[in-house]
């Protein structure tokens, strides 16, 4: 499969690059592309969690333990002490405890998940491949520039370069819906997570040899 190359000012250089069908044009509709899709996000995500989330039971409120009411005859239910769930201040029932939320997930899938989000983002044309560039000096204005050039000013965008970029790295930290990312490190969230993909030539020919 080809598809055109445009430079950084939006405009089709009249040249084509070839993008690997292993990678870019898998057949969304056999398998379980979607739950394999499902995995994968879930995994990164559960990842991304602390667990260090917490709420006090009723053992560790620490308030008076002394019997604050009658056993019987006070018309409501019995409440033994000022832990008492039932009260305003006291413990927790089942509160959240400390956990790990990190799973496991085989490469292969991990893998066939991100070149099914690659596949989907290129059939909803979301992927534009760029002449490879950089810039002289760290400035938000140069990234600007060019998402306006794309109409992207407005819009989440994903920056695929080879290899890091010190200069385009600064440029982009500052812009909220933008974000830069190694070929070698997408995934399927990162990919889907946006509205538009913009990959350099270098790039390609990371991603055209994904295993």
């Amino acid at each position: 499969m080809e598809v055109a190359v445009y430079n950084i000012k939006g405009q089709d250089t009249g040249r084509k690059i070839t993008l690997n069908d292993e990678v870019f044009a898998r057949d969304l509709s056999e398998g379980n592309a979607e739950h394999t899709l499902y995995l994968d996000i879930k995994q990164y995500l559960g990842n991304q969690r602390q667990g260090t989330h917490k709420s006090k039971e009723r053992s560790e409120v620490s308030y008076s333990t002394r019997k604050i009411g009658r056993q019987k005859g006070g018309g409501g239910a019995r409440r033994g002490d000022l832990n008492s769930p039932l009260l305003y201040h006291g413990g927790r029932v089942f509160g959240p405890r400390p956990r790990d939320y990190r799973s496991k997930l085989n490469k292969k899938m991990k893998s066939l998940a991100r070149k099914i989000a690659l596949t989907s983002r290129l059939n909803d044309q979301k992927i534009i491949v760029v002449e490879n560039f950089t810039f002289d000096a760290p400035r938000t204005k140069s990234y600007m520039e060019i998402a306006k050039n794309f109409k992207l000013e407005d819009k989440k965008v994903l920056l695929v370069f080879a290899a890091q970029d010190n200069n385009v790295l600064l440029s982009v930290r500052n812009v909220p819906n933008a974000l830069l990312a190694q070929a070698v490190d997408l995934n399927a969230f990162t990919l889907l997570n946006n509205d538009a993909i913009l990959l350099t030539e270098d790039s390609v020919g990371i991603i055209n040899d994904y295993k």
